[in-house]
């Protein structure tokens, strides 16, 4: 393939900066990302990993640079459900009348059309997607009841519902209980074997090597990228944090 030819099945950033006034979000960060792998992005505070999550939803327009999200500008990707995100938290009324079924469901309404009436198939994928993060029982269950972890775990099930190619997880396993984290590590793995392309921001470094197959070092450009045991050496991660996490601890 042409270099000059992005793979439509790859996520690409070429060169990309992005600038918030004066402040500088990315520094012409280049990676692509090929199907089938869940990749860890890592950084400390202000490195850029949302403002690149960002980028690739199509909510931040790089002041330069490109980015293709399985060949598609990634506002369009968005808008086709190719590209679904996760993020850290999200505030939830407690006493919102939505169910656990409703808030998955929500992944589905870019397929609905301007009804969001749901057909047999989107009610089928949020069973399906319930079932894998082994909260069938709290479908019907208001989701200001669920416990962090399983909060979590509904958000993820939205999601997978969606049917995105291309899933972005920010600090997914942030204030979860073991069973959620064993869970949506499980569940990353088997979307990755489902052939979808899955990115992870995380503060958790010890556990990258076992969940991702290949990581970014991200400071506000790319500084390493490929097998985690390669990427989290106490050099390259001091080129990013300027001591040694593992050994501190982190």
């Amino acid at each position: 393939m042409s270099a000059d030819r992005p793979d439509t099945r790859t996520l690409e950033l070429r060169d990309v900066t992005v600038r918030y006034g004066e402040v500088l979000g990315l520094d012409g960060a280049s990676v692509a990302i090929r199907p089938g792998r869940v990749c860890g992005l890592v950084g400390m505070n202000g490195s850029g990993k949302s403002t690149l999550f960002k980028t690739v939803m199509g909510l931040v327009v790089p002041d330069s640079g490109t980015v293709a999200v399985m060949g598609l500008p990634p506002g369009i990707a968005r808008k086709r459900g190719i590209v679904g995100y996760v993020p850290q938290s999200e505030e939830i009324d407690a006493q919102f009348p939505v169910s656990v079924a409703d808030v998955v469901m929500m992944g589905r309404y870019g397929r609905m059309g301007f009804t969001r009436r749901p057909r047999a198939s989107d009610r089928a994928a949020v069973v399906d997607a319930l079932e894998r993060v082994e909260l069938t029982e709290f479908a019907d269950r208001q989701i200001g009841q669920l416990s962090g972890g399983q909060r979590k775990r509904a958000f993820v099930a939205r999601g997978i519902a969606q049917g995105a190619d291309v899933l972005l997880l920010d600090e997914p396993f942030a204030g979860v209980d073991k069973r959620s984290e064993a869970t949506i590590s499980r569940l990353l793995r088997e979307l990755a074997a489902d052939g979808k392309t899955v990115v992870v921001s995380t503060h958790d470094l010890r556990a990258l090597p076992a969940l991702c197959d290949e990581a970014i070092l991200l400071l506000r450009r790319v500084l390493a990228h490929g097998d985690p045991r390669d990427v989290l050496r106490p050099e390259q991660l001091a080129r990013a944090f300027g001591l040694d996490v593992l050994a501190e601890g982190d």
